[in-house]
């Protein structure tokens, strides 16, 4: 049993709308599928950490899910900034269940346990965050996170943070997420959301104050889901 992570799969199944139209996306779900199987097996987990499906509505999400449902190992879906579809954990849950998607699960103000570890997260917000409105939802998100690894920690759990939005970026750190971090003495997080060779060389990779940070978007991780040990 092992714990992966990747994120932004942007499937689009259910959906006309297709990555492959950029560069270095051609076959992307056919190299997600290949890749996956040959590194994951049913026991271990894989977190996929925002931006899973195009679909604007929960009820569009079917054709992705079964996608990812299909794919060996338990799935933790965590939201990110393109996850239109993302309702209430209630609600998710029951679709998932209803769907017969047994396999998938949401990260949501909660934590699971695999391997020992406790994986938590939220979606994050923009580390240069400045208007009022940005702020409410920054202070929320960060809230979210306390939520997630408080419990964990609590229970006596090594917690692992994933996040979709990077939380040190372009030299500039969002203090509201790395704070929640550094208080519970997080020693591993991962992110999404940065796509694109110019971009990904302004994402923060590496150790800062004692936490190892790494991004995970899918096209940076060659379509691969990476080990978080």
């Amino acid at each position: 049993m092992a714990v992966y992570t990747i994120a932004d799969l942007h499937l689009s199944f259910g959906t006309d709308k297709p990555m492959d139209v950029f560069q270095g996306w051609a076959n992307y779900t056919e190299k997600i599928e290949k890749n996956w199987k040959h590194l994951i097996t049913n026991e271990d987990t894989v977190v996929i950490a925002g931006d899973i499906s195009w679909a604007m509505e929960l009820s569009e999400t079917f054709a992705d899910f079964r996608f990812i449902h299909e794919l060996p190992g338990k799935k933790i879906l965590l939201k990110g900034n393109h996850d239109y579809w993302w309702a209430t954990k209630s609600k998710m849950d029951r679709y998932l269940a209803e769907s017969g998607f047994d396999s998938l699960s949401v990260l949501h103000n909660n934590y699971y346990v695999a391997d020992g570890l406790a994986l938590c997260g939220s979606r994050g917000w923009f580390y240069d965050a400045e208007t009022d409105a940005d702020m409410k939802v920054l202070h929320r998100e960060a809230g979210r996170l306390r939520m997630s690894i408080e419990p964990a920690v609590k229970a006596g759990y090594e917690p692992i943070v994933f996040l979709h939005y990077p939380p040190i970026y372009n030299g500039m750190e969002c203090t509201e997420i790395t704070d929640v971090l550094k208080a519970y003495g997080i020693r591993k997080c991962f992110y999404g959301h940065i796509h694109g060779g110019n971009a990904a060389k302004k994402a923060f990779i590496g150790e800062k104050d004692g936490i190892y940070y790494r991004l995970i978007a899918c096209d940076y991780l060659g379509f691969m889901p990476l080990a978080v040990l």
